[in-house]
């Protein structure tokens, strides 16, 4: 008897560790680790059948029995090295087992259950089959034999382990539908929350009612209050009149064409540029959209930048035009003021420079206006020996605009380069102070400017007229009401600017 024990245990064993039905079970049972009221009927029934005092409805996992419903008996799980189940399924997988006296079959006599409590005696179960696996039991036990079990209600308790079966896989066919939804709705819910941290508005358009709905991004976009479904017609007169024909256009193409919309627009309320995509996601059996979806992204910034590009590039060509006119002037002025060619490269090469570095402030400001005091230090500080001893400065606080950065600054560059060769720039001595002073005329704010050199050499007017005077004058030409004024005075050189702002 003991060898045909050990026998049978290892056929258990087999039994348990057996790959499809071990995939059957991690497939069909993870949730069933306990006990379940749904099961309960069918333990009563089974009850009912052999007028038995224990009923259960069980999982046959590896290591252990789980009840998923039981009568008689308080515990909710057993071994399943020492489960009359699996024996039977050892025996029989797919037909029912029935047991008269477990103490005199010697497959069953030595279990603990029944050489000790409870001393059970009867057994009938029926395996509960799912995937063409065994996984379990619907059984019963009495502690008392019994000779002479009726056929019928063997019958009934094989029908009620195929109901237990049949519950299962709906238990867990619900549970895999359960499962697949909150992962849809996580994977919804992570989308929303993508396209709201990416700022993407996300819209549907139900054709066969003509509502259309979109996330919360999608009405805020539009500027509509409150947020919620709306008819088509709404949506439509959300988008800017100037935008709304070719707007509607382009979707009527993509509902006509089943090609994708694309197109760029401006919300009414707002005037924030929108970029809209979409495309028909369904369509009804006579090939008519039914469904459209769409994502509008705000481009304001990128369309702000564009414009912003293009105005600078018709800027820049506009001084590309006036830099070329003025360096055949300078050039001009240049050569009628000497017949050296290397007295003229100096000369004209200085100009290039102070319009150059005139050229690199406004650009690094996008052509717009720049201090006063920034064009002071570029054109004069290449100059000076001492630019913090030598340039003493009282001024207001001066934008300039493209035109009067580039004459302005060609008059300093003139000022500033015969202070070097003859005047008070020349020497560690010598000082040039600027008085920059901002005044109302006529309503009209004009810039008065002084330029007066001091502690250099004594100045010597006839000398000094052939050195960038004209230049001096005619820089601010293009500033309409502007003037250069300049005097030679025997203690410096003096320079009197007006420039209308």
């Amino acid at each position: 008897m003991k060898d045909n024990v050990l026998t049978l245990s290892s056929d258990v064993a087999a039994v348990l560790d057996a790959p499809g039905r071990l995939a059957a079970l991690d497939a069909a049972v993870p949730v069933f680790l306990g006990p379940d009221p749904d099961f309960d009927d069918i333990a009563g029934l089974a009850a009912g059948l052999f007028s038995a005092p224990i009923s259960l409805v069980t999982i046959l996992g590896r290591t252990d029995q789980w009840f998923l419903s039981r009568q008689g008996t308080p515990e909710i799980r057993a071994p399943s090295e020492d489960s009359f189940c699996a024996r039977m399924i050892a025996e029989s997988a797919s037909e029912p087992l029935v047991i008269a006296d477990a103490c005199k079959d010697a497959r069953f006599a030595r279990l603990p259950s029944v050489n000790g409590e409870p001393h059970l005696r009867f057994y009938a179960g029926a395996p509960i089959i799912v995937d063409g696996q065994p996984i379990g039991t619907v059984c019963v036990f009495d502690v008392r034999p019994r000779e002479g079990t009726a056929p019928d209600p063997v019958l009934r308790l094989r029908q009620l382990a195929s109901l237990a079966g049949s519950l299962i896989t709906l238990k867990d066919e619900a549970r895999r539908r359960m499962l697949a939804a909150e992962a849809l709705s996580r994977d919804e819910k992570r989308h929303a929350l993508a396209l709201d941290a990416a700022n993407v508005a996300s819209w549907l358009w139900d054709l066969s009612t003509g509502m259309v709905s979109g996330n919360e991004t999608f009405y805020r976009m539009l500027g509509v209050k409150p947020a919620k479904p709306m008819r088509a017609r709404k949506f439509f007169t959300a988008v800017h009149p100037g935008d709304r024909k070719v707007t509607i256009g382009r979707l009527r193409d993509a509902l006509a064409s089943g090609k994708e919309y694309d197109g760029l627009f401006r919300a009414a309320k707002s005037g924030r540029w929108l970029l809209g995509r979409g495309r028909v996601h369904e369509w009804d059996s006579d090939g008519r959209p039914t469904v459209f979806l769409g994502i509008n992204v705000d481009v304001t910034d990128g369309q702000l930048a564009s414009e912003r590009t293009r105005l600078l590039l018709r800027e820049l060509n506009h001084r590309v035009k006036n830099t070329l006119a003025m360096l055949q002037s300078l050039a001009r002025q240049t050569l009628r003021q000497t017949s050296d060619p290397v007295e003229f490269m100096d000369a004209f090469a200085g100009r290039l420079q102070s319009l150059s570095e005139a050229h690199g402030l406004l650009s690094d400001h996008e052509w717009g206006v720049i201090h006063l005091k920034m064009l002071l230090q570029k054109q004069i500080m290449p100059y000076a020996i001492d630019y913090d001893g030598q340039i003493e400065i009282h001024k207001d606080e001066v934008e300039l605009g493209p035109d009067q950065a580039v004459g302005l600054g060609l008059v300093l560059h003139e000022l500033a380069t015969n202070a070097r060769k003859y005047g008070a720039l020349s020497v560690r001595s010598g000082k040039v102070v600027i008085t920059a002073r901002v005044v109302k005329e006529d309503d009209q704010r004009v810039l008065n400017m002084t330029w007066h050199e001091v502690g250099g050499p004594p100045v010597k007017p006839d000398g000094r007229r052939g050195f960038g005077s004209v230049l001096i004058e005619r820089s601010l030409d293009k500033v309409l009401g502007s003037s250069v004024h300049v005097e030679y005075l025997p203690k410096g050189v003096t320079a009197v600017i007006r420039m209308p702002l």
